[in-house]
């Protein structure tokens, strides 16, 4: 188990054991950066006697609708970022209508009017009160059924709470207040959002410029909200909405790992999970490497909901050998450079060897066969674009093996790792093949080392490079 998980997870153990009875009501939420990690993780807190913590990732968390796959880099960065939610606000208490006519109730041989000037302030003593959407929607038509039993009062009636309650559910008293204040459906409302200019341009005024606003809509947009195909950061957003309207219930703690790939809007949707709990949360600044990492803790904290929280830099490596450590630290003048180099605490240095071969798969098959018969698991790590052409050198030579991201992957003495899953896991061995690969992999060479950094640090034991195309700069 690596550090910083190992940290998270016995917090969250710690915390299960002092709390058992608060927090087996409130819950405990693990959040991973992928289900293979989560299925890595998985038996720990049993191990630990705890079983009463969840496990998912940010994308099963945001699931309301059903996600196709991510979007272009540009359009999901945008999507991320935190001026979305002050968008996604303005347009769902858009939604609220003021009264333009009177409302009208008709009981028994009376009819019981309420202007429309007292409806309005009706709906706004309810939007300036911070509560939900949803609740507002849900509290209007006891307002109106209230103003209703004070003119009755006024007439001489004696009504009780049992007439407010069936005024208040009377057609004339809840048509006028859907009029009002109607239903939110958050996949539809963002699928409004994305198919039309003017709607977008309103709420987005002063917020997003006409180029981000052009990059937000649909080239071609989809017949209904239903046959959209939503990415992640899509799905987050409707996740932001749905907090809008009815407010998402928190958790008694919150274990968030590699939050550092996390977006704004994707820190925001862990944040309100836990919105009254209490949060671990664990990443590694130079371990981001998605197009929209977060920058700080301090950032990221924000976004959370968590500022003022304590903040510790773990720089001393007790799973990684020092000398692998101090190879991947080359990186870290270029992918982080305002962070501790880490120290490896370790007395035993590890085994690290770099080989230019002719055929780095095929070296990387002869290495795993070399070190099969050695104690402890063996990671096979290549660029995603490779996988094919590793399952089959492995087959070719009669090596049993898995993929990590096969659906139902099992265990297996070898793993053949795409460098886009190797975050958060940990072998005793590690074969990586093409490094300059994994480079080229990723959007940019900054986030490509980054990458690389995450692919250098998976090894406990040894770690073989083995490589045809020259190494990265840095390394050389």
């Amino acid at each position: 188990m690596r550090g910083k998980t190992a940290v998270g997870l016995h917090r969250a153990a710690y915390l299960l054991y002092a709390y058992r009875d608060q927090l087996s009501r409130s819950g405990v939420l693990v959040v991973g950066p992928n289900a293979s990690f989560l299925r890595y993780i998985g038996d720990v807190l049993p191990a630990l006697g705890e079983i009463e913590a969840k496990q998912t990732t940010v994308e099963e968390m945001v699931a309301r609708v059903k996600i196709a796959g991510p979007g272009t880099a540009a359009v999901d960065v945008l999507k991320g970022d935190a001026r979305l939610a002050e968008v996604l606000h303005r347009a769902v208490w858009s939604q609220v209508q003021l009264p333009k006519e009177s409302l009208v109730v008709p009981r028994g041989s009376h009819r019981w009017r309420v202007p429309a000037y007292e409806a309005e302030e009706l709906v706004n003593e309810l939007r300036t009160r911070g509560i939900r959407y949803g609740a507002g929607r849900a509290m209007l038509p006891q307002r109106l059924a209230h103003a209703v039993l004070l003119r009755m009062e006024t007439g001489g009636d004696s009504p009780d709470d049992r007439v407010q309650d069936s005024v208040a559910r009377s057609r004339p008293v809840k048509l006028y207040a859907e009029a009002l204040w109607p239903v939110v459906d958050p996949a539809k409302l963002l699928f409004r959002l994305f198919t039309d200019a003017e709607l977008l341009a309103e709420h987005a005024d002063g917020i997003l410029t006409a180029d981000e606003q052009a990059l937000l809509l649909w080239e071609k947009a989809p017949r209904s909200a239903g046959a959209a195909k939503w990415s992640v950061a899509d799905a987050t957003l409707i996740d932001e909405i749905a907090d809008l309207v009815d407010r998402t219930p928190s958790l008694g703690h919150v274990v968030l790992d590699e939050a550092q790939d996390l977006s704004a809007m994707q820190l925001r949707a862990v944040g309100r999970r836990c919105s009254t709990g209490s949060m671990t949360v664990l990443g590694d600044i130079a371990q981001g490497t998605t197009p929209w990492a977060t920058p700080s803790w301090d950032e990221a904290l924000r976004h959370l909901g968590k500022s003022g929280a304590h903040t510790e830099e773990l720089t001393a490596g007790f799973r990684v050998p020092g000398q692998v450590i101090e190879y991947a630290a080359q990186l870290l003048p270029l992918i982080a450079p305002h962070l501790t180099p880490p120290t490896a605490v370790r007395r035993a240095r590890g085994e690290l060897t770099i080989t230019q071969v002719p055929d780095s798969l095929a070296a990387a098959v002869e290495t795993v066969q070399e070190i099969t018969e050695r104690p402890g698991s063996i990671g096979v790590i290549v660029p995603d674009a490779l996988v094919p052409a590793a399952r089959k050198a492995l087959q070719d030579k009669g090596v049993s093996y898995s993929v990590l991201g096969d659906e139902g992957d099992v265990d297996a003495h070898v793993d053949v790792v795409p460098a886009g899953l190797a975050k958060g896991l940990e072998f005793d061995h590690v074969v990586l093949v093409e490094p300059a690969g994994i480079v080229a992999g990723e959007a940019d060479e900054r986030t490509g080392l980054r990458r690389l950094y995450v692919c250098l640090t998976r090894a406990v034991t040894s770690l073989a490079i083995l490589h045809t195309e020259d190494l990265p700069e840095v390394l050389r």
